[in-house]
């Protein structure tokens, strides 16, 4: 999959600039790519979007038939990716579903956080059917900065194909391409459903990983959680948005900041989870920079390296991955490169649902 967290794009007439959260890259309309979908290549409309205002959001899996009659029917099937995170779904197409259903499909997200469908019609049932869709789960995010779909501004498209200069310029200086976040933390309330649609991808690699934050949040000590819990975190897209404005490039949004709690309660789950971002948190309330720094380094790291709390989605031709934004962290493996350091071509789009503003730990109850 890919990370969609941060994307900004400096347009410069039929060139675009791509900071992908990943590694950035070139875009130029004029080229011919290889996509089986061209008319999903990203377009960078002026559009402006006003701050999305505050909205009351009920979570569809607080609706649903814990035992599922209407999504785990007939022919269904779940093939875990691992034990406790992750799974992939086999005997149903999304589009088919109705809304008991998609109700029974919100909570094994929450249950399962990763869910992949593989070879789903969804692909193909067009943009309106799948931002409608996505809908039904949360309000639509509009990203800042990014390519999206004409009249379709929910979309995030993410396309990566060539890109030689960029690659190796990004690997002169840093040792991996994989940054792991959560999509659109910034917002007051940023999403709770995500889904990802591959539109065309490599053979081989391009996967995306995902680790359980509320089981990084488990396995560290009693004393070290009690204090995490009442930290506040600075969520903030001033960098992202300042970097484009600086370079004459679209921004079709103000900055946005917000102040999240460090371990939020999960609203279906109610369980605590680590909410930090490798991307968007730019401080703790009350703490000096270096005490941030360390302590951000300290729980990334953890998380990162929690090889026992992780699921790595493999995509296959259109797939479609749905997934908790709020009990997770992610992040693309861009991976998928030639002798000669070229990437193959990898096409996806992305549709973030908006949901609570997160509960913190004195709050819940």
């Amino acid at each position: 999959m890919t990370s969609t967290a941060a994307t900004t794009a400096v347009v410069l007439k039929n060139k675009t600039v791509v900071y992908d959260i990943n590694v950035p890259y070139n875009y130029d309309s004029r080229q011919t790519f290889a996509t089986k979908y061209p008319h999903y290549l990203p377009t960078f409309d002026k559009i402006w979007f006003e701050p999305l205002p505050p909205f009351d959001f009920v979570d569809p899996a607080l609706r649903a038939d814990p035992i599922k009659p209407n999504f785990l029917g007939k022919g269904v099937t779940l093939r875990h990716i691992t034990p406790r995170m992750g799974s992939i779904v086999d005997g149903i197409q999304l589009t088919t579903l109705s809304d008991a259903a998609k109700d029974e499909l919100a909570l094994l997200i929450c249950e399962r956080k990763v869910l992949a469908f593989p070879d789903q019609d969804f692909i193909d049932a067009g943009p309106q059917f799948q931002q409608d869709f996505m809908k039904y789960f949360g309000k639509p995010n509009y990203q800042p900065v990014s390519g999206t779909l004409p009249g379709y501004p929910g979309f995030h498209i993410i396309h990566r194909e060539g890109n030689k200069e960029e690659i190796d310029n990004f690997l002169s200086k840093h040792q991996t391409t994989c940054l792991w976040h959560q999509d659109v933390s910034y917002e007051r309330q940023p999403p709770g459903y995500v889904a990802l649609g591959m539109l065309h991808g490599p053979s081989v690699g391009g996967d995306t990983v995902f680790a359980a934050t509320d089981m990084a949040y488990k396995r560290l000590s009693r004393a070290f959680r009690e204090k995490l819990d009442d930290i506040k975190v600075v969520h903030s897209s001033q960098k992202m948005c300042d970097h484009t404005a600086a370079a004459g490039g679209l921004v079709r949004k103000a900055p946005v900041e917000s102040v999240h709690p460090l371990i939020r309660v999960h609203p279906v789950t109610k369980e605590k989870c680590i909410f930090i971002n490798g991307e968007f948190t730019t401080g703790f309330q009350g703490m000096k920079d270096g005490e941030f720094k360390a302590l951000t380094n300290f729980l990334l790291q953890h998380i990162i390296g929690g090889h026992d709390f992780q699921a790595r989605v493999q995509w296959t031709p259109r797939t479609v991955v749905l997934f908790d934004n709020r009990s997770t962290l992610h992040t693309a493996v861009v991976d998928y490169l030639s002798e000669d350091n070229v990437a193959e071509p990898r096409h996806i789009f992305r549709l973030a649902s908006m949901a609570e503003v997160p509960i913190c730990v004195d709050a819940s109850g």
